[in-house]
């Protein structure tokens, strides 16, 4: 028990030392994050559509 203990109080330390961001900060973040996302799928949907059509066509 006094490992476990010697543990929540390392990790306590630990915590008191983090920078959280804003609210802001993390709006902005979370944004950012969706839009990216956004475009990649798209960009993914698009050559998941060339592609099926290429092979479509080679095969026939």
């Amino acid at each position: 028990m006094h490992n476990v203990k010697v543990f929540f109080d390392s990790v306590k330390t630990e915590l008191v030392k983090v920078t959280w961001p804003s609210r802001k900060e993390t709006v902005a973040t979370t944004g950012v994050v969706i839009f990216i996302v956004l475009i990649i799928s798209v960009y993914l949907g698009l050559c998941d559509l060339v592609l099926t059509r290429l092979i479509r066509m080679i095969l026939g």
